[in-house]
């Protein structure tokens, strides 16, 4: 989960008097917020739960200097919304859910502050399960495991599954490769020019896949160091930032921000393919969206792109299993692969078909749970297979 948060600011600026919370809760259809302060330690945080029809609400908790609580609040609304699509979308037992601690990464982290936040998902009782986002490290979400058992992506020594990324990276390439066989008819990669735009983890372990194969990688990201470190590896070839967009390649994956699908990069894209792990990478989501398609570029919603970071911590729920977890992250190929035909059939772009497949899924477990069970009390499979909550 790879997203950019809204600007920063080392000070919350005046809130927007026009805005209402609980309008931002209609239109998105959440089921919750909590607002959680304790401000002996520092902590302002804001857990929201959209759905939890398939189960309790999965998803991380980022650390971002929000330039205002308006800002933090539609960011956590707009995520949790988007993990609820996400797990629906990857066949999962779960609802989705979201969190943010307002509050500067690198200076205001201490231990008192995510253990007491720790408390607060513990009150919870299992609604929402956290997990390690942006501005977030093994080490807060050891802390934060300290006071809740509902949390994921903790450090292998715990039992946990650590660093999502390589998950999520195959993730992506296996979405990339089921692009490709729509555009050309074979999902190999080799001698396809790829345009990555990202150097972090994600981006490593999806340029490793694709040069193995024989792709040959355009690199940039806004730490140079980084992205030419990681071009001398791969073989690829470093590019500047701003001309990462206008490259004439056969795929542009998108790993680092958000919006870069916007007015100002539409015209320039000069790809068959927009398939990559960031997050909310249409700038307007119908808008871009349907340009795409116009353009008869295909592309790869991105929540279910990257959905390896959650198919990931999610495996920790059943007793995690890296292979296992490397292997449900595969189908990815065949989740896109059902999108992109949807999307064919129905003259509707990408995301508009994920999101139709993703709320079908939903409505059809919804009226199952409708019926009566013995073991009504348990949310899904989360009584039985979810061995981390059994007491």
């Amino acid at each position: 989960m790879i997203d950019a948060p809204v600007k920063n600011s080392k000070k919350l600026t005046e809130e927007n008097p026009n805005f209402s919370l609980f309008n931002q809760l209609a239109n998105y259809e959440h089921e919750q917020v909590v607002v959680c302060s304790d401000p002996e330690v520092g902590l302002k945080a804001i857990i929201a739960i959209h759905n939890t029809t398939l189960g309790p609400a999965l998803g991380g908790t980022r650390m971002w200097n929000y330039e205002s609580e308006e800002a933090a609040i539609k960011d956590v609304l707009r995520l949790s919304r988007g993990m609820s699509y996400k797990a629906a979308i990857s066949g999962l037992n779960l609802g989705g859910g979201k969190a943010v601690i307002i509050g500067d990464p690198h200076t205001e982290k201490t231990e008192a502050l995510f253990r007491s936040f720790g408390r607060f998902v513990d009150g919870l009782g299992g609604r929402y399960i956290t997990a390690e986002d942006v501005g977030m490290t093994e080490r807060e979400m050891e802390w934060i495991y300290s006071e809740t058992k509902y949390v994921t992506g903790i450090p292998k020594a715990l039992g946990g599954s650590g660093n999502p990324s390589p998950v999520t990276a195959y993730g992506v390439y296996m979405g990339v490769k089921a692009c490709a066989k729509k555009a050309y008819g074979s999902d190999s990669l080799e001698g396809k020019k790829i345009a990555l735009q990202g150097a972090g983890n994600v981006a490593s372990y999806f340029a490793r896949h694709a040069a193995k194969e024989g792709a040959k990688l355009y690199i940039c990201d806004i730490y140079e160091d980084k992205a030419k470190e990681l071009a001398e590896e791969v073989g690829g070839e470093l590019v500047d930032p701003d001309d990462i967009y206008g490259l004439d390649v056969d795929i542009y994956t998108p790993c680092a921000l958000g919006g870069v699908i916007n007015d100002d990069t539409m015209d320039q894209f000069k790809c068959d393919i927009i398939a990559g792990g960031a997050n909310n990478v249409l700038d307007d989501e119908d808008k871009h969206g349907q340009q795409l398609l116009d353009k008869g570029i295909i592309y790869a919603p991105d929540y279910v792109i990257n959905a390896g970071g959650l198919i990931n911590i999610a495996s920790e729920l059943e007793g995690y299993n890296e292979e296992r977890a490397l292997q449900n992250a595969g189908n990815i190929y065949n989740t896109i692969t059902d999108i992109l035909n949807y999307s064919e059939d129905h003259g509707t772009p990408a995301h508009v078909a994920s999101n139709d497949l993703a709320e079908k899924r939903i409505k059809t477990i919804g009226h199952i749970k409708n019926k009566y069970s013995s073991k009504a009390n348990v949310s899904g499979r989360l009584g039985e297979v979810y061995k981390r909550f059994i007491d």
